[in-house]
């Protein structure tokens, strides 16, 4: 009930503002984009390693952490396979 009274009032205030009134109507119906990094799994691996799948932009990512060093990223979609060349580098964590 209160809620209502409310938005009434704010009907009424907005009608009587004006150009005001209708710019605060045209902010409060903006919305906001969707989140474009979305953590989607993580599990723990040991006490300081845990893996992430995440998607940002369509595009997913498996995120490797440790405290030894800096995260390591391995892209899963097709793009990434089709520009990847073999690699003999080892990453150790």
């Amino acid at each position: 009930m209160e809620m209502e009274i409310r938005k009434q009032a704010a009907s009424e205030s907005m009608k009587t503002n004006g150009l005001t009134g209708w710019l605060i109507a045209r902010l409060r119906s903006h919305r906001r984009p969707g989140p474009r990094l979305v953590l989607l799994e993580r599990i723990t691996l040991a006490p300081r390693q845990s893996l992430a799948l995440v998607e940002a932009e369509g595009r997913r990512l498996l995120v490797a952490t440790s405290s030894e060093g800096a995260p390591t990223f391995y892209a899963l979609d097709d793009r990434s396979r089709a520009a990847a060349r073999p690699s003999s580098a080892r990453v150790s964590w």
